[in-house]
Formats: C-alpha cells, sequence, structure tokens
C-alpha cells in the first residue's frame, strides 16, 4: 500500500489536469509499482540464502534436506517469474497500446472499435521484439555444444535437453537482461545527472522570489519600450518591413511569457509552500550534503569493484566474475554487517533503490525524456502529458530493472551470496596429526563449492548470459564518467528559478489559467 501510495502521489504530481486521462493514470501507477514490488524482493531473497546457513558455515537442521532447500529456492523462482513476466506484458503490450490507444484518440471523429484496432495495429510490433527475444534467449546454450565427432543424434538430442533444462528460465532471463541493457542507458544517462543535481540543488536552493518579480517588471518595461519604438516606425501609415514584423510578433511573444511568469510569481510570493521552504533551508542544506556524500559513497564503491573485477576477475569471457574479495568494498562490507538483523539490509537497500529512483527522477525532471538529440517530453509538475507519463514510467520502470545489478556491483559478495559461509577441508600442518583435515569457515564467494553456497535467484535471472554482464561491467565505467560530468555541470550552473518548470513559452493562456487558479 505504500508503493501504491507513492506511486499515486507522484504521478497526480505531474499529471496534467487539462489532459488528464484514466487509463494511462492507472497504467502508470500500476507499471511503477510493479517496478518497485520487483526491486524490494532482492532483500528478501538474499536473506532467505543467507538463513539456510549457520555463521560457521553448517546448514540448519530444519532446512538441511535438499528439497527443502530447493523449495525455497522454487518460492523466490517463482516470485522472480512472476514479476518479470508482468514487466514483460507491461513493456511490450500494455504500455504501447495504452500510448497508441491515447495518440489515436486525437482524430475527434475516430470511433472506438477503430481506434483499438489501429492502437493493436502498433502494438504488435512490440509484441514481436519480445516473441524475438524469448525465442533467442531459448535457443542461446550456455554450455559447450558437442563435438565435430557428435552424431547428428546427439547433436539434436543436446538441443532437446538445452531447450527443456530451465523451464523458460534462460528465455525470461535473456529477455530481462534485454531490457536492463536498455535500463543501463537510461541509467547513465538519466540517474548520473540526477545523483548530482539533484542534492547540488538542495544546497543552492532558489534565486529569491522578491528579486525574481523586480527583474522580471524590469524585463516586461524594457519589452514594452521596445515594442512601442516597432510601433512608432509605422504611425505615417508606411508599413514594417518583414525584419521588423519578426521581431515585432517575437517582443509580443516574449511580453506574453514574462507577463505569465508575472502572475506565477505573485502567487509563489503569497504561497505558503514557499515560505516554508525559506524555513527549511537549513534542514535541505544538510540534506543536499547528505545525498552528495551519499552519490560519492557509490562512486567509490563502484569504482573498487570494477577495479576489482579489471585486476582479479577471469576476463571478458566470464562476464567479470570475481573469484574472491581482493579489495575492501565499503558498501559491501556494510551490508554484510547489517544483514544478520532482517529489517536493518532490508530498509538499507530499500533506500539505495528509492535514492537511485529518486535520483532519476530528478535527472527526468531537468533533462526530459529525449531520444538522441530530439527533445519527446516536457516533465513539469501539473503540466506533463499522459504520453510523457507513459515514457516517464517506462523508463523509470527500466531503471529500476537494472537498480539490481547496480547494486550487486556496489557489494557483489552480498547480492550473491549475502552472509553465507562454508567450510572448507584444509590438511592440517601438525606434524603428529598424518594425514587429518580441519575445517576451516571461508566467506562464500564464486570459487566455492557448488552444494555449499546457495546463489541468489536474482543473480541467476540478470548474469545467466556472460556478454550481459560484459557489457553492464563497461557501463558502469560510463556511468562513472557521466556522474562526474554531470557534477561539473551543475557545479556551474545558477541557482534555479522559485517557478522553474511552471512557465514555457509553448504553454497556452487556458492550461496557464488552469494552473494558477
Amino acid at each position: 500500500f505504500i508503493i501504491l501510495a507513492f506511486c499515486w502521489v507522484y504521478i497526480r504530481k505531474f499529471q496534467s489536469r487539462q489532459e488528464s486521462e484514466v487509463i494511462s493514470t492507472i497504467t502508470a501507477i500500476c507499471a511503477l509499482a510493479i517496478a518497485l514490488i520487483t526491486s524490494a524482493l532482492l532483500p528478501v531473497d538474499i536473506f532467505l540464502v543467507s538463513f539456510m546457513k549457520y555463521p560457521n558455515g553448517t546448514y540448519k537442521v530444519s532446512i538441511c534436506s535438499a528439497n527443502t532447500v530447493r523449495q525455497i529456492e522454487d518460492t523466490v523462482l517463482y516470485g522472480y517469474y512472476t514479476l518479470y513476466s508482468i514487466i514483460l506484458f507491461c513493456v511490450f503490450l500494455w504500455i504501447p497500446f495504452v500510448y497508441f490507444y491515447y495518440e489515436e484518440r486525437d482524430d475527434d471523429n475516430m470511433n472506438k472499435c477503430l481506434q483499438v484496432k489501429n492502437a493493436l495495429k502498433y502494438t504488435i510490433g512490440f509484441v514481436i521484439v519480445c516473441v524475438v527475444l524469448l525465442l533467442i534467449g531459448t535457443f542461446v546454450p550456455l554450455q559447450a555444444p558437442p563435438g565435430q565427432n557428435s552424431t547428428q543424434w546427439e547433436k539434436v538430442q543436446y538441443l532437446f535437453e538445452e531447450l527443456g533444462s530451465s523451464h523458460g528460465l534462460r528465455a525470461l532471463s535473456f529477455s530481462i537482461s534485454s531490457l536492463t541493457l536498455i535500463g543501463m542507458l537510461a541509467v547513465i544517462t538519466y540517474t548520473a545527472y540526477g545523483m548530482s543535481v539533484l542534492p547540488l540543488n538542495l544546497i543552492k536552493g532558489t534565486r529569491s522570489v522578491v528579486y525574481e518579480r523586480l527583474e522580471n517588471t524590469e524585463d516586461i518595461d524594457d519589452v514594452e519600450h521596445q515594442i512601442e519604438k516597432l510601433k512608432s516606425k509605422c504611425k505615417d501609415g508606411r508599413p514594417l518591413s518583414s525584419r521588423d514584423r519578426h521581431n515585432l510578433q517575437e517582443l509580443e511573444g516574449k511580453l506574453q511569457v514574462l507577463r505569465r511568469r508575472g502572475r506565477h510569481l505573485e502567487i509563489a510570493e503569497r504561497n505558503c509552500c514557499t515560505k516554508v521552504g525559506s524555513a527549511l533551508r537549513p534542514f535541505k542544506i544538510l540534506l543536499g550534503i547528505l545525498f552528495i556524500l551519499v552519490a560519492l559513497l557509490f562512486i567509490v564503491a563502484l569504482f573498487i569493484s570494477n577495479l576489482d573485477k579489471a585486476l582479479h576477475s577471469a576476463g571478458i569471457s566470464s562476464g567479470f566474475i570475481i573469484f574472491g574479495t581482493n579489495l575492501t568494498n565499503p558498501l559491501n562490507e556494510l551490508l554484510l554487517a547489517l544483514q544478520p538483523v532482517f529489517p536493518l539490509d532490508y530498509i538499507l537497500i530499500t533506500v539505495i533503490t528509492m535514492y537511485f529512483v529518486l535520483t532519476s527522477m530528478a535527472g527526468i525532471r531537468n533533462m526530459g525524456i529525449w531520444f538522441f538529440w530530439i527533445r519527446l517530453y516536457k516533465i513539469r509538475p501539473k503540466r506533463t502529458r499522459p504520453q510523457a507519463l507513459l515514457f516517464l514510467c517506462m523508463i523509470l520502470l527500466l531503471i529500476v530493472l537494472h537498480t539490481s545489478y547496480m547494486i550487486y556491483s556496489l557489494a557483489p559478495q552480498y547480492v550473491m551470496y549475502g552472509s553465507q559461509k562454508y567450510l572448507s577441508q584444509m590438511a592440517s600442518a601438525a606434524p603428529t596429526s598424518g594425514n587429518a583435515t580441519i575445517g576451516t569457515t571461508r566467506i562464500c564467494d564464486a570459487d566455492a563449492p557448488e552444494d555449499q553456497c546457495t546463489v541468489t535467484r536474482s543473480y541467476l535471472f540478470l548474469h545467466k548470459f556472460w556478454f550481459f554482464s560484459t557489457i553492464y561491467y563497461f557501463g558502469n565505467w560510463a556511468f562513472i564518467g557521466a556522474f562526474l560530468i554531470g557534477l561539473v555541470v551543475s557545479c556551474c550552473k545558477g541557482k534555479k528559478s522559485v517557478i522553474e518548470g511552471e512557465v514555457e513559452p509553448d504553454d497556452s493562456d487556458i492550461s496557464d489559467d488552469e494552473y494558477v487558479h
């Protein structure tokens, strides 16, 4: 209920009152809620694999049987199956259908049946892409195929065994990994910039509303003077030149925007929220400092994790899997320390996930929705179109999907094995012990025996294909670079206006009056 309430408040905050659409609002809220619920399943997955064993590396008596372990793994696996299937349904069918359905609504003469038909026609392309991804994921082998000397029957038998071995896990994992790859691009674009712009905006604050009103009044007087100067040229009956007419039209449009800004600034000056915001200025500065410190912690942890992979992993062909922890990762150590007390690590993972969501929202809010160099939509409070909300929620859904790998990059050992340990048999060094062996407790890593350490289901879903893990690895370096660039850009920018995003030249007077009243 908390997740649904958050999604409803966020969507209603940015939704345009003039172009409000019930079906698009419900779709956006449900898509965002599914993404957040999916991210909330990760700490539960980690807790369950850690709960199976004692700190000394032995399995607990109540769940020591293989069937019990398998049952716990299958329960979490079915949860991922369900949520990831719903994500595929939203991304490839439901959200595109609602988007094209609303696009077809612009024609008033079109009946509902034709509107649905056209929306389904455009949606078929997304369904075909989904089917292709599922087929590719089904046929891509994860093990070495039979050699050249094997018979044709052995090759066919091998293919059928590969198709039936995972019960659809590979197909779904490949599709989700493909979506996560798109989410990685969104994280590099929006989240990296949002992690720098959000805390710096909190620290710098907004411009004084009194000073902005004074400045806006001076701009209005200046523009009115220029308009009068141009109009004075035609007092004797001579027509204005094409250049003067163009300048006059631009000045009149600029004057209209300035007057709208004046109305908004006047309301902002009387608004109680502006006064409360000024009173909470010290708290915002402290919150901004906290956010920038958290961002720097994430960047340092991500850099250490990537450096560890570059120095000690098996290389590109293995997806940069680390065989043991070689460099101390502060975030990984913190999660391992909090993991035995279930609510604490769950709260920390939830905070990390929400931090990524909030910074992503800030990045999208400041940048808008772009397709390469073309700006498609702006995200503004009470002014966002339904199509933009659908795009926004799809981007946030993909970003939250990639958050699982981001958390794995920040704390790889914790996400893979939790706090599991195993007993390693070593030969005794004492001369009187003969060939005796002793058991040593070691932390689970990628080099541990398969029957001694249980890997989380999330890791299997997002890291089943080595080439995706390799792309994610290089994407992390791009994320670090994008954050540093965004940090420099955010530092160079001045303070935001107190009515940032409320007034744009392409706004209509009707929507402006609706917003004001």
